[in-house]
């Protein structure tokens, strides 16, 4: 079955190939987002695994199955699938965009109030995912649902592990939340909540830890699920120091988005406080001289105050409804 063509200038949207997905009585509850790179091996039993659990749940559901551009088969074996599942919709981009663009993509064309995204490399439990779906639909005080993982399975482990737990230390001390897991790639959350934030989401794998932030940033409840997390099928995506640093960069990038005085003053304040320590030992031991390096500890603390004082004024200022609150009544 051939994809309907995409306009040159937008190398990112997607093509919709393979059967079609029939609107059922009432329209759809949840829409499952799948991402897929080269996962021709295995994305079949992925599919396979997600819509025996979904069927036996009794949820109406759609499965946006993203092939990024994949170099292997698995664009075919997406669309053969669609042939046989009719609750699959194969999306195709002409270049790789990443697995944040695919999200937000997804996200977007949802048909469902619930969305939920996962990975296809059988590293999480899909079959549980009506449990996620379950959860949002029984409590409303709940606006995402997250699926915390007991075990690092992923490679580079000695590195990744110690890696993940400073990166999570920093978001909670910097969100003033607990996070058991900040970038678990299984996730369930409301769409129109999540809507604001889209926009906001890197191409790249920290797109799951700006949704949690953005979440977390604007009092919108988060409940984490403890799961099972298997060694990945296939090779892995993930390069250790390019997305390390990233992942570092997002945190610090989502806090300043919401909340500047977080990053700037704590760090004006302590060069403020060494360099007025720093001036009255100078005072005591050369009276009515400050060296150089005294006044510029002392400048660059004020220059950091003014600058996260004047980033805080945009954020209060900009009339962003992202920034408004989630409130539940009950």
């Amino acid at each position: 079955m051939s994809a309907s063509p995409v306009a040159p200038e937008s190398p990112t949207s997607p093509q919709p190939v393979g059967g079609p997905v029939t609107p059922e009585p009432g329209g759809v509850t949840a829409t499952i987002v799948l991402p897929c790179y080269n996962e021709q091996d295995h994305v079949l039993a992925e599919l396979e695994r997600i819509t025996t659990s979904l069927d036996a749940s009794g949820h109406r559901y759609e499965i946006l199955a993203i092939d990024d551009a994949s170099t292997d088969g698995t664009l075919a074996v997406l669309r053969e699938a669609a042939t046989r599942m009719p609750h699959v919709q194969v999306l195709a981009f002409r270049r790789n965009g990443g697995s944040g663009t695919a999200r937000r993509i997804g996200t977007l064309r949802a048909r469902g109030e619930i969305v939920v995204w996962t990975d296809a490399d059988m590293t999480y439990p899909n079959e549980r995912i009506p449990e996620l779906i379950d959860l949002l639909l029984a409590d409303p005080s709940y606006d995402q649902v997250v699926g915390a993982r007991l075990t690092e399975e992923g490679t580079h482990k000695w590195l990744r592990v110690p890696a993940k737990w400073l990166i999570r230390k920093i978001a909670e001390r910097l969100s003033n939340q607990k996070i058991p897991d900040l970038n678990s790639g299984l996730r369930a959350f409301r769409r129109s909540v999540s809507l604001p934030y889209l926009r906001l989401l890197p191409p790249g794998f920290s797109c799951v830890t700006t949704i949690t932030l953005s979440f977390l940033q604007n009092q919108h409840d988060i409940h984490y699920m403890p799961i099972d997390y298997a060694k990945r099928a296939g090779t892995s995506k993930f390069h250790f120091v390019r997305d390390a640093y990233r992942y570092i960069l997002q945190v610090l990038r989502m806090i300043m988005y919401f909340d500047p005085l977080k990053v700037l003053m704590p760090l004006a304040l302590w060069l403020l406080g060494i360099g007025v320590v720093k001036a009255v030992v100078d005072m005591v031991r050369h009276p009515f001289y400050f060296p150089a390096n005294t006044m510029l500890l002392i400048i660059a603390g004020l220059l950091i105050a003014s600058m996260g004082l004047l980033a805080d004024l945009i954020v209060r200022s900009r009339g962003d409804s992202a920034l408004d609150p989630g409130v539940h009544e009950g």
